[in-house]
This record gives C-alpha cells, structure tokens and sequence, in this order.
C-alpha cells in the first residue's frame, strides 16, 4: 500500500486549482532545500498522477452512443467558445509540472540519489508530459510547446502554436525515453501497482500513434504511415511482452471489484482510486450515477451495433428477430451486450433488481453499476484507463490500415480474442467475403462495442473523419412499448419517431461543421493574453 499512501500525501500537499500555461510561471518548489532525496522526486512524481483522468462515462454524450438528460452541446453543435478551458488548462498545468521534475530531478544525484532512481523519476514524467501533449493535441490540433519551466518572462508566455508534427515528435522522444527507463509490471511489485510501467508507456504509444495516423490518413493532412508503423509496433511489444491478457472472469465483472489489482492482467494503466474508506486515494459516485440515468444511457445505435451470436449484424442475421418485448433485444446477442446494458433481472438497487428502464432513452448502462456501492454516496473502483483490449484493437486496426487488410492469423490473435468473450463467432476474410461485410467497418465496430461508454467513440469518429454523418443524426433510444414501459416505468409516453423509437434529441436539432467542429475552440481568455495565439478555423 506504499503507493497509496504516497499518493494521498501528494493530494494533500497540492492544491487542485488550474491555471494555464500563458500566465502562471513555474511554481519553485522550495528549491533551495527541495531535490535532495527520493522522497523528494517520489513526492514530486506522485503529484502528476493526481492529472489521470477519471471514469469517463460522461464522454460518450459527446457522440452518438451516449445520451444524458440534456442534449450534449459538443455532439449536437452548439457549443461556443469558452472563456476558460479545464482541459486545456490541465493540460498544461501537468506539462508545467512535468517540465519542472524534468529539469531539477538531476539535482539530487549530488545528494547520492542513485542515478538509475533519478531516471526512473524524469521516466515518469517525461511520460506525463507525453500525455499532456497527446490529449492536447486530439482536441485543438497546433498547441505552443513547452519543454522547460517557464520564467515569468519566458517568450513562450507569448508564444505561437507549434506544427502538431512537431509536437507528435517530442511525444514520441518523450515515450521512447520513458519506455527505456521503467519497468515490466511484473518487476514493479503489488506496492507499485498503478505506476506507470513500461507496457503502459508502449500502450499509450499505440493510441496517440493510432489517432494521429488515421487522422492524417483520413484527413488528408500529412504523413500518416509512420504514425501507424509505430502504433502497430507499439502496440505489437506489448503483446510480445506477455504482461497482459484478457481477464477471464466475464466482462462484466471487469468493472467490479473483483477484477482490481495485478490478478488481473487485462489492466495496462489505472487509475487507482483506493480500497476502502480506511484507504483512500479520492472517490467518486459512478455507480449511483449511472443507474439515476441522469449522467448517460445507451443509445439504439450502440445497442444496435452489438451482432448476433452467428457473427453477422443483425441486418444480415437469420437469428435476429424483431423484439416484442424491452428485454428480448437481447436474444441470441454478444455476451457484452447483456454485461454492458440492463436487463430484466439485473441488481438494479441495493436490493431491487431490473424491470424496465425509465431513461431517457429507455436502456440504462450496466456496465460499472456495483450493488454494494448502492447504499453510499462514494465508490472505490478504480478506472482501467488503458485495457489490454484496447492494445488488442489498436493492433488490428493499425495492421488493417497499414496494408489494406488483415490476416485470419492476425484476426485470431486480437479481433476474435474479444469475440470469445462475446460468444460470438469469429471474423475471417472468408466469412466477410461470404456475407458482404467490410471488415474494416467489423474492427471499427469490435472497438465500439468492448469500449462502450470507455470515452472513445467521440474521438474515434473524429479520427475517421466520419462525425460528419455520424453526430447529425437524431437521437433514438429504445422501441417503445407502450403497455410494457407505461406499466412498469414511465408515467407519460415519451417523444417517439415516426417508427415508435423514442427519441430524446430529433436531427433537426443537431449539427456538426466539418469546417469548424473537428477541432476544438481555444479558450478566449488565451488568446485574449497572447496576441500570437490564433484560434481555430470558423470559431468566432
């Protein structure tokens, strides 16, 4: 419980305000007396953790699959520029952090820190500067670069956006050196566990890679083959590591509390969140959250894009029948579907189970939902950032846009990995072949499904240059029906289609400029401070 203890200690020792990189020079940490010892460079490493992003469940309003109470603002295109940006701010709060352990960790060599335990130091941070910069990059394209602390007179205070090429290059000089530096999970230890290791360094690799190259390959916007080499090499040293493998003890319960810590070999990077309330990092009340339907609710196009158990979709199934009841569009379906959304039966409550859903979209996620967090307001499950599903994903895709297509052989050992825990039957180039399907369209949709309401559909439909098409439609939900939903939840017939689907957002109500909306908007109170600063194409 070493890093637990620490990480509280480096929460308690900083405050949790923002502030952005054009104004606020680096903080000194006392440096007089400070980077003298390990406890010093571990105090320092451990406040970047507290920037790990938190379950983001939220994320998945932002496209299509996802749908709270309220329209989502970025999915329906009309959001305006903000005054103030967390994300931006953040990010570069962490990068400013960063830049600081980088810098002045060689210091304590002088007071007989080994050099090798330095590194490991400058490793994690280099690490962290990396996903600042990557995180950055995927939401405002060309950000100002900062690769040293800043005085209060430092140029970079004013200065002009970096070429997003450029940045990519210090990210990768940034992984490269980390992945050099740290460690193999198993060589970390239970004390360590949720550290930055060396395969979490390759993992996040293969994603800032992956996003970058079919962004330029879609985009039309520059070089996009090495950007995808190294996401499938990236990608590929994870699996050669034989670190990690999918958990075995069912989908659903990879999001209980069962499946935390190092038994479970599927978790490449975590956010950890403590073990109880005698051991607490932070908390937060997902559990709860998602059951109120308040926060997000599947979509019929998530539910929809789950294929039947024979491997086709249920446009082309011979197995799909057209439900007469909420709980028969579960038959015959991928496993996951049932472990990511309620069904008939499911805990639902402290002791309540499952009838009918009263959401906006008449599905309620299961997925995260744990039944002995129902009775508090706090929960402790931590956030799997990357899965080793995901490596799995971002290797297929790679591969498939690398060369056109994709061996059965490379099919097994990633695509069909996940759709055994589906139950479904396998994808190959003959299957697709017989039955009319793309198969780029059936990896896309194996990331869809396994990472459901994980923050990434939004992102990937941007990289795809395909949100476009994607976000403007209306959003639709559950059939509706009537005697069913009005007897056992609803207490007024919601908005429904002309095909009796409720729908919560019609598509007149939605928008998405390819011209404006693929790139996010500065914050004005940036660039109102840097006269250097120019905002994005169409934000005004």
């Amino acid at each position: 419980m070493k890093y637990i203890k620490y990480l509280i200690l480096a929460v308690m020792l900083t405050g949790a305000g923002s502030c952005s990189v054009d104004r606020v020079p680096e903080t000194q940490l006392s440096d007089a007396t400070f980077w003298r010892s390990e406890g010093d460079l571990n105090s320092a490493a451990n406040y970047l953790y507290t920037f790990l992003p938190s379950l983001p469940v939220y994320d998945d309003n932002m496209s299509i699959d996802g749908f709270a109470v309220y329209p989502n603002e970025v999915s329906n295109g009309t959001r305006t520029v903000p005054n103030w940006d967390d994300d931006y701010a953040n990010a570069y709060k962490l990068i400013r952090a960063a830049c600081n352990i980088i810098a002045k960790a060689p210091r304590a060599t002088s007071a007989g820190v080994d050099p090798g335990i330095v590194e490991k130091y400058v490793a994690e941070a280099r690490f962290f500067r990396a996903w600042a910069y990557y995180n950055l990059v995927k939401r405002y394209g060309d950000v100002i670069l900062v690769t040293t602390p800043l005085a209060s007179d430092a140029k970079e205070l004013t200065a002009a956006r970096t070429n997003r090429e450029i940045v990519y290059d210090t990210i990768y000089a940034d992984l490269e050196f980390a992945a050099a530096k740290l460690q193999l999970p198993s060589a970390m230890g239970e004390s360590n566990y949720g550290r930055i290791s060396r395969t979490a360094v390759w993992a996040v690799e293969s994603r800032a890679a992956l996003f970058e190259g079919t962004w330029n390959k879609f985009h039309n916007a520059g070089e996009w083959r090495t950007h995808l080499e190294r996401a499938k090499n990236a990608a590929e040293k994870v699996i050669q590591s034989g670190e990690h493998s999918l958990y075995t003890g069912g989908y659903f319960n990879l999001y209980q509390y069962q499946a935390e810590g190092m038994g479970n070999k599927e978790n490449v990077m975590v956010r950890r969140y403590g073990a109880n309330d005698a051991n607490i990092i932070s908390y937060h009340n997902i559990p709860m959250a998602i059951i109120s339907g308040g926060v997000v609710n599947p979509t019929k196009y998530l539910v929809d894009a789950y294929l039947m158990k024979d491997g086709l979709p249920i446009d082309k199934s011979p197995l799909y029948k057209r439900p007469d009841s909420a709980n028969h569009v579960f038959n015959n379906r991928d496993k996951r579907l049932s472990e990511t959304v309620m069904k008939r039966g499911d805990n639902f409550s402290l002791t309540g189970k499952f009838v009918v859903s009263t959401s906006s979209t008449g599905y309620n996620y299961r997925k995260y939902v744990i039944q002995e967090d129902m009775g508090k307001s706090r929960s402790y499950i931590d956030y799997a950032i990357i899965r080793y599903a995901e490596v799995l994903l971002n290797y297929a895709e790679a591969k498939y846009e690398l060369d056109a297509g994709i061996t059965d052989a490379d099919l097994d050992r990633t695509i069909n990995q996940l759709r055994d825990r589906g139950e479904v039957a396998h994808l190959t180039n003959a299957f697709a072949t017989a039955h009319g399907l793309n198969i780029r369209e059936e990896i896309r949709r194996e990331r869809r499904v396994e990472l459901s309401m994980e923050g990434f559909r939004y992102w990937d439909l941007l990289r795809w240059k395909t949100a476009e098409t994607e976000l403007p439609k209306p959003v639709l939900g559950a059939y509706f029906f009537k005697d069913e939903f009005l007897a056992l939840g609803y207490s007024l017939t919601p908005n429904l289609n002309p095909d009796n689907y409720i729908m919560p957002e019609s598509g007149n109500m939605r928008t998405f400029l390819p011209q404006r909306d693929y790139l996010w908007p500065l914050p004005l109170t940036e660039i109102s401070m840097n006269p250097n600063l120019v905002q994005n194409p169409n934000w005004n």
